[in-house]
């Protein structure tokens, strides 16, 4: 029997105005949906113009300027409505998706949802909830005590995957669903046991208690900032955007 992190992925990433879920906005995502590990991989790109100004902070990181943006990129709306009816196909399907810090990508998208199409990322999937693997949550876990940074390129060095085109949401997207698959291999003892579903509930209460320890390093170090517990998607807020 062949075993989740060698069977069929699909993959979600964002490129953003900013890192604030709440008023931030999406200029591009992508899905990559694999059947097998080493089979071809389809690609779904979109690109947005968000309907702001995108800061020079973000452009520096991602590339995507407003002159192209507005130039290229389609409507919010649609596009919004078009991942989110993607992903809930592909969560019928019973396909996990692998989102690398999944409670800012999957929140984003939900507040844009809300702020152009009067819905939720929860109604479309209210027949299949999401099953959902973070490969930030799940190498914090089962490799706890490696020192460093653990950022999307931290982990591909570390796991041996090649990231060509780092901050394009297609090329992050193909290295998190890359990454997933050695996670698995390299911890297979620990982890073939154990479906996906049973490992969405479980990253949950690990993300809320790798969130506890980072929550109390910062008052440790009289960092005021607060860490949301919640995963993988973070509740609203009442003064959301």
């Amino acid at each position: 029997m062949t075993c989740w992190y060698e069977g069929p992925l699909a993959a979600f990433d964002t490129e953003t105005t900013g890192v604030d879920v709440e008023t931030d906005r999406i200029v591009s995502a992508a899905i990559v949906v694999q059947d097998s590990a080493g089979a071809r991989a389809r690609t779904i790109r979109w690109l947005v113009n968000p309907g702001i100004p995108v800061p020079a902070g973000a452009t520096e990181v991602h590339g995507l300027t407003d002159d192209h943006l507005q130039r290229n990129g389609r409507w919010p709306s649609p596009v919004m409505e078009e991942i989110a009816r993607e992903l809930a196909e592909l969560n019928a399907s019973g396909r996990p998706l692998v989102v690398m810090n999944a409670p800012f990508d999957l929140t984003l998208l939900d507040r844009e949802l809300r702020r152009h199409r009067a819905s939720s990322l929860g109604r479309y999937l209210e027949n299949n909830p999401l099953c959902v693997l973070d490969p930030r949550v799940l190498d914090k876990h089962l490799d706890r005590y490696r020192k460093g940074r653990r950022t999307l390129t931290d982990l591909c060095e570390h796991y041996g995957v090649e990231l060509a085109g780092a901050h394009d949401a297609a090329a992050d997207a193909r290295a998190s669903l890359d990454v997933i698959r050695q996670i698995g291999r390299r911890f297979a003892a620990r982890l073939e046991r154990l479906n996906p579903a049973e490992l969405h509930s479980l990253q949950a209460v690990w993300h809320a208690a790798q969130t506890r320890g980072l929550q109390a390093w910062f008052a440790r170090t009289g960092t005021m900032e607060a860490v949301d517990p919640a995963w993988p998607l973070r509740p609203e807020l009442p003064a959301a955007a």
